[in-house]
């Protein structure tokens, strides 16, 4: 079951990341980018989930965040 956040929602999970886990965003985007090489969006939020704990929200919105930015990069 997949859960579409809103762009606030989104930003709002995004700015309670660093209190809930410990770690600053950009520090989780390494991770996805230094951990295994997963295609598929929901691989990536169970890959965060069970190697750090993380809630399914957070990891979820980890992994938009990084996507998002990933299309961005592209696109310059």
């Amino acid at each position: 079951m997949s859960l579409v956040f809103s762009e606030e929602t989104h930003r709002n999970l995004l700015s309670r990341i660093p209190h809930c886990t410990g770690r600053e965003v950009a520090e989780w985007l390494r991770k996805i980018d230094e951990g295994p090489s997963f295609l598929r969006f929901d691989e990536k939020v169970s890959w965060l989930r069970a190697e750090y704990d993380l809630a399914y929200g957070h990891a979820k919105a980890i992994v938009h965040e990084h996507d998002m930015r990933r299309a961005a990069r592209r696109l310059k």
